[in-house]
């Protein structure tokens, strides 16, 4: 990929879209954020008697404003980690990938006999968590931390940017931002030639295959870290 200072195109919905723009940039490229997703919290009560929270998401983190900051956490990732303990939680686990990660990561550092878990995730999300947990005797309660509704319009600025061919990479974090991307995109898809699509996961290159990029390229895990180190 060109190291040319030229722009990157971030889709994802805050928290998260700024630091992203913060990490680009101290690489030399230009953010025009572009969030594909508008995040809808809703508030998780306490569940009495639960042996830890598993978060699968950063956006879960606000929704547990209820919880006492030392109940034990399991995140599904690093970044996840460092938010739960930015917004005062004290013990913090990450399981430093994904999904599969974290449920192996509970399995071992927890017991079926030490209580229930609670699952905060957004609403459709952690079905395969939940499952997996479950099938090896675990009581797992999954709550809806948030909502994310695809936005129907691309900001202007982006649209601007991607009219001017100003911007060089766009960088997708979830399979449903590049499919709200997609069917938002005013652009003529030829634009898109001179771009080069980088994403967390397989599922999300599929959500996005379709479109004509110059390359498209997948982080060796679900992170931040190696989606980056794909531009740096």
């Amino acid at each position: 990929m060109s190291s040319i200072v030229r722009g990157a195109l971030i889709t994802r919905p805050e928290p998260g879209a700024s630091e992203t723009a913060e990490r680009v940039a101290s690489l030399g490229w230009r953010p025009t954020l572009s969030p594909m997703l508008t995040i809808t919290l809703r508030v998780i009560e306490p569940l009495p008697g639960v042996q830890a929270v598993l978060i699968t998401s950063a956006n879960a983190i606000r929704a547990l404003g209820e919880l006492d900051r030392t109940t034990r956490l399991f995140t599904v990732g690093d970044a996840t980690a460092a938010r739960a303990t930015q917004f005062g939680f004290t013990d913090v686990t990450s399981a430093g990938r994904d999904a599969a990660a974290l449920s192996a990561l509970v399995i071992e550092r927890l017991t079926v006999e030490g209580g229930p878990l609670l699952l905060a995730s957004g609403e459709g999300q952690g079905m395969e968590l939940l499952l997996t947990l479950r099938a090896v005797g675990f009581r797992v309660v999954r709550r809806v931390a948030y909502e994310a509704q695809p936005a129907k319009h691309l900001p202007q600025p982006a649209i601007d940017a991607l009219t001017r061919g100003e911007i060089g990479c766009a960088l997708f974090f979830s399979a449903q931002t590049a499919r709200a991307f997609a069917a938002a995109l005013p652009v003529a898809p030829a634009r898109l030639s001179g771009i080069d699509a980088v994403v967390l996961s397989q599922p999300v290159a599929d959500a996005i295959c379709h479109l004509p990029w110059r390359s498209l390229r997948v982080a060796s895990h679900p992170n931040q870290e190696s989606l980056v180190a794909l531009i740096a």
